[in-house]
């Protein structure tokens, strides 16, 4: 088996220490909301920029003790999909 298959699942994506995903999903939420508040609010940048930083950091820590939460996230879509196979009967019966 080839060793880049394995790197690849044993060492997930991060960025600075965090999953890939929930990091750049603070990035992707926080950024327009602190471009936002600058522009109508006329706050201080400063305040989102500690708090992405604070951010991070903690998605750091549970990413040191679950480093597949990226993978977790994205298989989590994945099984909320209604099976169309599912008739009505006495109790719920899976017809393939």
């Amino acid at each position: 088996m080839r060793e880049g298959i394995l790197k690849a699942v044993a060492n997930p994506p991060r960025i600075l220490w965090a999953s890939a995903m929930p990091a750049m999903i603070n990035l992707f939420v926080q950024m327009p909301l602190m471009f936002m508040a600058i522009g109508v609010f006329d706050l201080n940048p400063l305040i989102f920029l500690i708090s992405i930083i604070c951010v991070h950091t903690a998605i750091a820590i549970y990413s040191a003790k679950e480093p597949h939460i990226s993978t977790m996230m994205q298989s989590y879509g994945e099984t909320r999909r209604v099976t169309q196979n599912l008739y009505k009967v006495k109790g719920s019966k899976f017809e393939p």
